[in-house]
């Protein structure tokens, strides 16, 4: 859709090419309305497009052409109890949505700020929209005393149908648990937490996973760095891959991703700072990567970027 026309012409190679260097990353595809977001998550619905973020009971925004967004309330009206116990606040952070079996699902955190006394959320609904999401409680939480931290959910259906929930920030980094999916909750009697992702350096600062199949792979997106500080943010967007869900990822070089390994996929470009908080969406038109990014040429505002996402001959992904 967006930048298409110049675009044609140049081998997917070549667009690989340009895009492992910071200078020659794409601008965001051009939006429009309220895009001021935190980790944004969206999906197509039969009315169009429903995006969530973080704040605000899980801030809603809908479009119909996936430019021009406007404000349409939140995912829940008003707070479940629970959320009381893991942020005094009630501030559900970094949702994932995504539908399965007639049904739309949301998972999301509540935390705060620092802190691994964190818990992961389910709600579903039958049409998506604000307003319209059913609480289901908690499906994992850690303690101050856990070696890593409940937040930053995301949903992974793999190629034998099996569920599977990676999560994870700084602490040990990325780990993943199996669900059940005539609950959405974990899978009674399956107690593995697989390790998928880590950084070998203190603060480990590696977290926001989202997990998609592309030909024979599973990859691993990640944010890396440091988020939500403005223009001094420094996060970024790598990625590693494995031919099965639980691992081991590892990036183009080789290197695992419980090592530090990463290879780029989105880094602070211009006015462009420190995105991440990504999330993967299959639209008619491709791949898109759905993400925040800090705008430099607006005080840091935070604010929502979108490319399509593209597939070297490798198998490689690349924004453009």
């Amino acid at each position: 859709m967006r930048r298409l026309s110049r675009l044609i012409g140049t081998t997917s190679a070549a667009l690989a090419l340009l895009a492992s260097t910071a200078f020659a990353y794409p601008d965001p595809g051009h939006v429009t309305g309220d895009v001021v977001v935190h980790d944004p998550t969206m999906i197509r619905t039969s009315t169009g497009y429903v995006l969530y973020s973080t704040h605000g009971y899980l801030e809603a925004r809908t479009s119909t052409d996936r430019i021009a967004f406007s404000r349409a309330g939140s995912a829940f009206r008003t707070p479940p109890s629970w959320w009381r116990a893991y942020s005094s606040g009630n501030d559900p952070w970094a949702p994932d949505i995504s539908q399965h079996g007639g049904r739309y699902l949301l998972y999301y955190a509540v935390s705060s700020f620092g802190s691994n006394h964190s818990a992961i959320g389910l709600a579903t609904s039958s049409t998506g929209q604000p307003g319209s999401w059913t609480d289901q409680g908690v499906v994992y939480s850690t303690t101050t005393s856990s070696d890593h931290n409940a937040i930053d959910p995301n949903l992974l259906v793999d190629s034998s149908g099996r569920w599977w929930l990676s999560f994870g920030s700084h602490w040990t980094g990325i780990r993943m648990i199996r669900l059940d999916p005539s609950t959405g909750k974990r899978l009674p009697g399956d107690g593995t937490l697989h390790h998928l992702a880590t950084r070998p350096d203190a603060p480990r600062a590696v977290e926001a996973p989202h997990i998609v199949r592309h030909g024979d792979h599973y990859y691993l997106f990640a944010s890396y760095d440091r988020c939500c500080a403005g223009t001094s943010s420094t996060y970024k967007v790598k990625v590693g891959r494995s031919t099965s869900p639980t691992g081991p990822y590892t990036d183009r070089s080789g290197r695992s991703m419980l090592n530090g390994g990463g290879t780029p996929v989105l880094e602070t470009h211009g006015r462009v700072i420190g995105p991440g908080g990504q999330s993967i969406m299959r639209d008619v038109d491709g791949d898109l990567l759905v993400y925040h990014y800090y705008d430099g040429a607006d005080n840091g505002t935070p604010k929502l970027g979108i490319n399509l996402l593209g597939w070297d001959s490798d198998g490689w992904p690349y924004v453009y």
